[in-house]
């Protein structure tokens, strides 16, 4: 195939690099001939560095550079091109020029695909005489690592282009997924429960960015935490994309942005970029701040409290703690309750417990790496530090566990953080964005998730996912963690979150596009 990129930016020349790579002849071109020059001689030295480092011969390296043809006019004749791939900068009516000026000098059989990351594929497209022929190709930087591709179809964009692209983009080595036209398409959508949720947990001073990472990290298995990730990506996009997803949804609760992002950006307090973050960095930038050591008493006596406290009992008992068996506390014992979308508080006045040495622990996971112990404003200082003390056991021979401690909030840290990562990909797929299967694809290609969101709500079981969500929403009173109704129509069916289930056409014989 021949392919023509306009746009020779990091984008385009990602692109370029890849297309050129797996086969196919690319014009590369770009307003700026600087620019095609200094990314050709990009493209270069990533495929001599591929060489050195064994994934391609030389012999491939050169027929790949071959094949990449530089244009010193992006709007010259092309009848032998098939396809455009649009890598100019994020403006609608930049955009729309290049696009006008392409039609004019391309076959009508040409297909144009826009690189765009947060516009409409409908609305660059309104602006063609024949919008059909135009697709959104959403790529991630850097291109040939990134190895998902997102396939926009636009409102009037012809059936048959979404699968022939589709098609390319498999066949040159990426996997693809086809996305409705909606504000952040899959990845970023699908992006923001994770990071308005801990936003939302800083907002409530639950804990503080570092803590909420290494919960993120420890106990949710993520990479990343959701204040280093933001610190990587920039605080000024992340909170752009954040504020057009949820405008773009019309105020969507479960969306909903945090106050804490504009003055923020205002500052300048970026991340990584800018020096300055939810974190420091640079060459004279203090080391991360070590955990707090754990002081208490571990061999003080401890009762656990609550329908969650088997498998912690069991845990702590291994590990040669002095748990408790009898049908209340001692004077002495400090008392855990595993909560599950609940509050310590809640449990001190519903259960009768002593509110000064009671305190929260997450049942997610209990025999984890790290553990999280939650507060609540009438605990003893003395006493919590014994419990995590407690807590921080672990059976002979192991390490001991680190332990995390949080204010106390509905569903602790983890929890909370997984009900919205989960919250999100639930409502794309009950919404038809997005296949299940392309939503779990997508999320763990472009975000690195360890998991699919929907098969994560599977491992943890779509009842007990049900139910704390139904607990969050009404210990809160916060519309942002009402269930949706793909996980509450799965839960009472016993179907898996990523079963796409019956549809009314599936019964009709009738198909989509009827």
């Amino acid at each position: 195939m021949r392919i023509r990129i306009v746009g020779a930016g990091a984008m385009g020349r990602g692109i370029a690099q890849w297309a050129a790579a797996a086969g196919h002849t690319v014009e590369l071109c770009d307003v700026r001939t600087e620019a095609v020059t200094a990314a050709v001689d990009f493209v270069r030295s990533m495929l001599e560095r591929a060489v050195q480092k064994g994934r391609i011969s030389s012999g491939e390296a050169a027929a790949a550079l071959e094949r990449l043809v530089p244009l010193d006019d992006p709007w010259a004749p092309g009848p032998e091109v098939e396809l455009v791939i649009e890598a100019v900068r994020e403006d609608l009516d930049t955009k729309a020029e290049v696009f006008g000026k392409l039609e004019e000098a391309l076959p009508d059989s040409t297909v144009f695909a826009t690189n765009t990351s947060s516009l409409s594929v409908t609305r660059i497209a309104s602006s063609l005489r024949d919008p059909a022929r135009l697709a959104g190709l959403h790529f991630f930087n850097p291109v040939p690592l990134m190895k998902i591709v997102e396939v926009v179809p636009g409102a009037a964009t012809r059936p048959e282009i979404p699968p022939a692209l589709a098609a390319l983009v498999e066949g040159c080595g990426h996997r693809a997924v086809t996305v409705a036209d909606t504000p952040g398409f899959l990845v970023n959508h699908a992006g923001r429960g994770l990071v308005t949720e801990a936003l939302a947990l800083l907002e409530e001073s639950v804990a503080g960015p570092a803590d909420i990472d290494r919960i993120a990290r420890d106990v949710l298995g993520l990479r990343m935490g959701p204040f280093e990730l933001t610190d990587l990506t920039g605080l000024d996009v992340t909170a752009a994309v954040i504020d057009s997803i949820w405008q773009g949804f019309r105020h969507e609760d479960r969306l909903r942005p945090s106050y804490l992002t504009p003055n923020r950006v205002t500052a300048g307090l970026h991340g990584r970029k800018t020096g300055q973050g939810w974190f420091t960095y640079g060459p004279e930038a203090p080391d991360a701040a070590p955990e707090p050591p754990v002081t208490g008493d571990s061999g003080r006596p401890v009762f656990v409290a609550g329908a969650e406290s088997e498998e912690l009992r069991e845990a702590l008992t291994a590990a040669g703690a002095a748990v408790e068996s009898g049908p209340e506390p001692s004077e002495d014992a400090v008392v855990l309750v595993p909560v599950w979308g609940t509050t310590v508080a809640a449990a001190v006045s519903s259960l009768g417990l002593p509110a000064a040495r009671t305190f929260g622990v997450d049942p997610l996971p209990a025999a984890g790496r790290r553990r999280v112990l939650a507060v609540t404003p009438a605990a003893d200082p003395a006493a919590a530090r014994d419990a995590r003390a407690v807590l921080a056991r672990a059976p002979e021979g192991e390490e001991p566990r680190a332990v995390s401690v949080v204010r106390d909030t509905a569903g602790s840290v983890a929890q909370r953080l997984l009900a919205s990562v989960v919250a999100v990909a639930t409502s794309i797929a009950e919404r038809s964005l997005a296949t299940p299967a392309d939503i779990d694809l997508a999320v763990t290609t472009g975000l690195g998730y360890p998991v699919g969101p929907l098969a994560w709500g599977d491992r943890i079981g779509a009842g007990r996912l049900l139910d704390l969500q139904r607990a969050l929403h009404a210990t809160t009173g916060d519309p942002r963690y009402r269930p949706t109704r793909w996980l509450t129509e799965r839960a009472q069916l016993g179907l898996s979150l990523t079963d796409p289930g019956t549809t009314p056409a599936d019964c009709t014989g009738l198909t989509d596009d009827r």
